[in-house]
C-alpha cells in the first residue's frame, strides 16, 4: 500500500535561530535570556554548554543548506533573533544581521527550499527582561515594532511568516516549572505572560495585514493531545477538559478563533487572577486570527481526576487534575516522552471538527537520541533505524487524517541538522543531518536519505 501525499505537498525540517546561529567573537548581537543565563549560571547547562557555540549557522548555513538540498527539501523554518537584529529589542536595527539574513534567505531560494521564518523562539532580548519581559506590556508593543521591521526588510523573500514558536512554553517552562528563564513559580504572573504573547502575536499579524505583504501569517503551537484515563469517566472527562484548555486550547483558541477557552477564563476569575486587558487589545485579538497552524506534535498528555493532595503552596495547573502514566505507553527513553503516533492524527481530526479545519502542516515531530555517534557505520553515517520508523509511524497518520479530510499541507521534522536544545544543550541529538562539534563537519545519516526517497516519491509504502 502506497501513502501517496497531496502535490506541492512541504517536505522539510525546521531549527531556530538561537539553537544554531552561535555567536562570533565580537559579533554585535544582543544579549538574549539565554545569553545572560548562560553567563550568570553556566552550571544549569549540560555539560557547560551555553548559546554562544551551538551549531555555528553564522558560518556554516551554506554547508547546512547543501545538505537540505541533497536531500529534497522544498521548505525550511527557522527563526530571526529579535536580539540579533535588534540588539536592544526595540529602536536601532544591526545592518551586519540585515546583511546575514538576507544572504541566509537568498540561499534558501537559490536551493529551491522556501524560507518558512519565525519571529520568536523563546529568546528574549535581554533588555526588555529587564523591564519585565512579557509582563510588560510595553514588550508586545515592541514585538509588534520588531515584527514590522522584519516584514519590511525580508517581506519580498519570505512568503510563510510565523509570529512565536509554542508560545505556551515560556509561560509554563519560564513562570511555572523553572526550566526557562526568569525561572519563577507564580501562576499569575504565568497568565500574564500568556495574555501578553497572544496580544502581541495578535498585532504581529494586524502589523502583516497592513502591510500590505505578500503570503500568509500564522502561529507555531504544540498540540499535545489530552486523554483521560477512563473516557466514561466524568471527573476524567473533565480534568482533561482542564488540562486542554491550560496546555493547548489557551493559544490555539485566540489564534484561531480570537478567544479564550470559558474553562480557564473561569479558573483565572475564580482564582481572582485575571490579566490585565483592554477592550482595544481584545478586539485585536478578536479580528486578528492565523492564516496557517504549524503543529508541532510529540506526546499526548494523560490525566485523572484529582485524587493526590495539593502539592504548591501557590496554584498551580496541577491543582485540577494528576497526570496518568498508562501502562501500555511506549518511552523514548533518552527524553523520557511517550511516543504515541496516533496522536498527530488525533490533533490534526481536532483542528478538521473543531477549527473550521483551519489550513496546517505538522510543523515539529521528531525524536532525540544520546550518544548517536555509536550507530555510526564504516562510512561514517549514523544507522538511525529507529528515527526512520517514527517518522514513518507518525506519516501515516498524518497520511490518514489527510485522506479523512484534514487540510495538512506539509511535515516539517525536528529538526534539520542536530542541534543545541536550551538546558538539554547537545544532550540529545534529533537531526537528518549530523554535527560533529569539533570540526562542524556536517554528515547526512540514515533518516536523511530515507527521506529524500520519501521527498522523490511524494510518499512511501506502508
Amino acid at each position: 500500500m502506497k501513502h501517496q501525499f497531496p502535490k506541492d505537498f512541504w517536505w522539510g525540517a525546521a531549527a531556530s535561530g538561537p539553537q544554531t546561529e552561535g555567536r562570533l567573537p565580537n559579533d554585535s548581537k544582543g544579549a538574549s535570556i539565554w545569553d545572560h543565563w548562560y553567563q550568570t549560571n553556566p552550571e544549569k547547562f549540560f555539560q557547560g554548554q551555553g548559546p554562544n557555540r551551538t551549531t555555528q549557522v553564522i558560518t556554516h548555513f551554506q554547508e547546512d543548506l547543501n545538505s537540505m538540498e541533497e536531500i529534497g527539501f522544498n521548505s525550511f523554518r527557522t527563526s530571526i533573533q529579535w536580539s540579533r537584529l535588534m540588539p536592544e529589542g526595540r529602536g536601532a536595527v544591526d545592518q551586519a544581521a540585515v546583511a546575514f539574513y538576507h544572504r541566509y534567505f537568498d540561499e534558501m531560494l537559490a536551493r529551491g527550499i522556501e524560507p518558512f521564518v519565525n519571529l520568536y523562539h523563546f529568546d528574549m532580548p535581554m533588555a526588555l527582561q529587564n523591564e519585565g519581559g512579557w509582563l510588560n506590556r510595553e514588550t508586545v508593543t515592541a514585538f509588534a515594532e520588531y515584527a514590522q521591521v522584519c516584514f519590511d526588510l525580508f517581506g519580498d523573500k519570505v512568503n510563510h511568516w510565523f509570529t512565536q514558536n509554542e508560545p505556551i512554553v515560556p509561560v509554563e517552562m519560564g513562570y511555572l516549572y523553572q526550566q526557562h528563564y526568569p525561572a519563577v513559580v507564580d501562576l499569575a504572573q504565568a497568565v500574564q505572560v500568556g495574555y501578553h504573547e497572544a496580544l502581541a502575536s495578535a498585532l504581529a499579524i494586524q502589523k502583516f495585514r497592513r502591510s500590505g505583504c505578500k503570503g500568509t501569517i500564522g502561529i507555531i503551537l504544540n498540540l499535545t493531545p489530552t486523554y483521560p484515563k477512563d473516557p466514561q469517566n466524568p471527573a476524567d472527562q473533565s480534568a482533561a477538559v482542564i488540562a486542554d484548555a491550560f496546555f493547548n486550547r489557551s493559544f490555539l483558541d485566540p489564534a484561531v478563533k480570537g478567544t479564550f477557552p470559558k474553562e480557564l477564563v473561569e479558573i483565572v476569575d475564580d482564582l481572582g487572577i485575571r490579566p490585565v486587558t483592554t477592550a482595544e487589545d481584545l478586539a485585536v485579538i478578536r479580528n486578528n486570527t492565523v492564516d496557517l497552524l504549524g503543529v508541532n506534535y510529540y506526546q499526548p498528555r494523560r490525566v485523572q481526576q484529582k485524587h493526590s493532595p495539593k502539592q504548591a503552596m501557590q496554584p498551580m495547573p496541577e491543582d485540577y487534575f494528576d497526570a496518568y502514566d498508562w501502562p501500555d505507553k511506549k518511552i523514548n527513553p533518552y527524553r523520557g516522552w511517550e511516543i504515541y503516533e496516533k496522536g498527530i492524527y488525533d490533533t490534526l481530526i481536532n483542528l478538521r471538527d473543531n477549527y473550521n479545519n483551519i489550513p496546517c502542516f505538522i510543523s515539529e515531530n521528531g525524536m532525540g537520541v544520546e550518544d548517536e555517534e555509536r550507530f555510526k557505520n564504516e562510512e561514517g553515517v549514523i544507522e538511525d533505524a529507529y528515527r526512520i520508523q517514527f517518522v514513518k509511524d507518525h506519516l501515516a497518520y498524518v497520511h490518514q487524517a489527510i485522506q479523512e479530510g484534514a487540510h495538512c499541507l506539509g511535515y516539517h521534522m525536528w529538526a534539520a541538522t542536530d542541534n543545541w536544545s536550551w538546558l538539554n544543550a547537545f544532550k540529545n541529538r534529533y537531526g537528518f543531518i549530523s554535527i560533529d562539534l569539533d570540526t562542524q563537519k556536517r554528515t547526512i545519516k540514515r533518516s536523511g536519505y530515507w527521506f529524500k526517497e520519501v521527498i522523490r516519491e511524494n510518499g512511501f509504502d506502508a
